[in-house]
């Protein structure tokens, strides 16, 4: 909060509001990190390309624990927290609140929500939704699928209603998670962007959440994956009637790429890993190029053999990475 923001405090426990705004039926679009940091970097990138201003925040002293304690001169001087933060933007077609968090409230050592904690910030973002009369919340993240670097992600669709259902077919590059093949019309989605869509149900507040597609074989690689971001953004530009500037993170997807092709290459000459087993890794990983014509070309149990590996090369990567930092 800036110094010329007022403080406004809401009757709902742990909620700021830096101004009393008024907005018109606005959509609410919510992104937290996760695989690839699809989701959040999709949400943050629309938050600046509109120039959304901030509107408040959720307190964080009963989700996370302090990131940073700063101690001088022997006293406690501050507390450092993962921020979630409130932004709005007032828009030519209609108008528009973000929701952005740093971390996922999570409890013992999973990384994403889970539990009472997750349950009670959930709520929090959904009792701002309802106090602005949202019409919409849409929430975003990884899709990790048996896909190639090479090709454009498409944009795995969740429903929490049935009236959306018609309108999601009508997306460009976009399918229904349901309709997938292979999936018998069931799925997960895991953390807040799951938990949002049910508690919006409940609550009976519409809401889509929408999974850029990222290759299994990099789901644990310590880059993000702007290329599946921009097909999410692609998609909600159109939804929200908005226009965005995917330049920058075009350039971004293409140094990454660069990043990817140069970790494959190591990883197809690792000596740590058997030749035949480097073998079986390239060619699976060149068979997802024709996965669109051909779709599952390797079964669940290769995936998981090759993934053992790759996360294992990944590991000792960082290792190294560690020693010489």
């Amino acid at each position: 909060m800036t110094g010329n923001q007022s403080l406004i405090r809401d009757e709902r426990m742990g909620i700021k509001l830096y101004k009393d705004t008024k907005l018109d039926r606005p959509d609410l679009v919510c992104g937290w990190p996760g695989i690839g940091k699809i989701g959040i970097m999709a949400i943050d990138y629309l938050r600046r390309a509109i120039a959304a201003e901030e509107l408040g925040e959720i307190e964080p002293w009963d989700f996370f624990e302090p990131r940073k304690v700063t101690i001088r001169d022997g006293l406690l001087k501050d507390l450092e927290f993962p921020t979630n933060k409130f932004y709005y933007q007032r828009l030519r077609k209609r108008d528009l609140l973000l929701f952005i968090g740093e971390e996922q409230p999570a409890e013992g050592a999973r990384f994403y929500a889970t539990g009472e904690k997750a349950y009670g910030m959930a709520n929090l973002v959904l009792d701002i939704a309802e106090k602005f009369g949202c019409q919409r919340v849409y929430t975003s993240g990884a899709a990790v699928t048996q896909t190639h670097h090479t090709l454009k992600p498409k944009v795995w669709a969740v429903p929490n209603s049935e009236d959306l259902v018609d309108e999601v077919r009508d997306y460009e590059n976009t399918v229904l998670m349901s309709e997938i093949e292979g999936r018998r019309g069931q799925g997960a989605i895991t953390g807040l962007n799951g938990l949002l869509l049910g508690v919006a149900k409940k609550r009976g507040i519409k809401a889509l959440c929408l999974m850029g597609e990222i290759p299994y074989y990099l789901h644990g690689s310590p880059w993000p994956y702007p290329k599946a971001s921009i097909s999410v953004l692609e998609v909600l530009a159109s939804t929200l009637g908005i226009d965005i500037d995917l330049i920058p993170l075009e350039e971004m997807a293409r140094k990454i790429d660069e990043s990817i092709e140069q970790f494959l290459g190591s990883l197809y000459e690792a000596e740590a890993i058997p030749s035949p087993i480097r073998n079986q890794i390239k060619e699976s990983i060149e068979k997802m190029k024709h996965v669109r014509e051909s779709p599952g070309p390797i079964t669940d149990e290769d995936q998981k053999r090759i993934m053992e590996h790759i996360d294992e090369f990944f590991k000792r990567g960082k290792k190294g990475d560690e020693r010489a930092g």
